[in-house]
């Protein structure tokens, strides 16, 4: 007879189910926000950009990086709440949970706003609400989870960049 804690268990199959799922809200949803503004690299060249400004390829690939990242992230942060019998922990997650969800509206939204809108201010305001999510998301996932703790950071680190571009191409544009 089995015991209690195998039953909370998750087969391999359901691991490799959730991680794939986890990973593909993000890259999905970048790969769907791509499809509507498909010519945004081409608009970034002709914009005036702030010293450091990389080449438009680095985004793709940067982005996807990011996408696998926070996907593993969130996968993480569900299984510590699926694992757990706390209550205290289940609230934690599900606040964690929240906030991710929020946030990648966000982020989903933000490239619109900038690129097709060209509403670089107010594009900008939005990227520091998006970053105190960020930020907020990471606070909370290192009581959860250690590991999505450490690949949110990298997220971080380029919405900071993101928000340097953005003020620099609305002041010098």
């Amino acid at each position: 007879m089995p015991n209690k804690k195998s039953n909370n268990k998750l087969s391999t199959w359901g691991k490799i189910w959730r991680i794939a799922l986890a990973i593909a809200v993000p890259l999905g949803g970048g790969f769907i926000i791509s499809l509507f503004t498909r010519d945004v690299m081409i608009k970034f060249g002709a914009f005036n950009q702030p010293p450091l400004s990389p080449p438009a390829i680095l985004f793709p690939i940067a982005w996807t990086i990011l996408y696998i990242l926070m996907g593993l992230a969130s996968y993480f942060i569900w299984k510590k709440g699926h694992d757990s019998r706390k209550k205290s922990d289940k609230s934690l997650v599900r606040t964690a949970l929240i906030i991710y969800a929020v946030q990648l509206v966000f982020n989903f939204a933000w490239t619109p706003l900038f690129f097709v809108l060209d509403l670089f201010w107010f594009a900008f305001a939005w990227l520091l609400v998006m970053w105190a999510l960020v930020l907020a998301l990471i606070i909370i996932s290192h009581k959860i989870s250690k590991p999505a703790f450490w690949m949110l950071l990298p997220y971080l680190l380029w919405c900071t960049f993101a928000a340097y571009l953005n003020c620099g191409i609305a002041i010098l544009n």
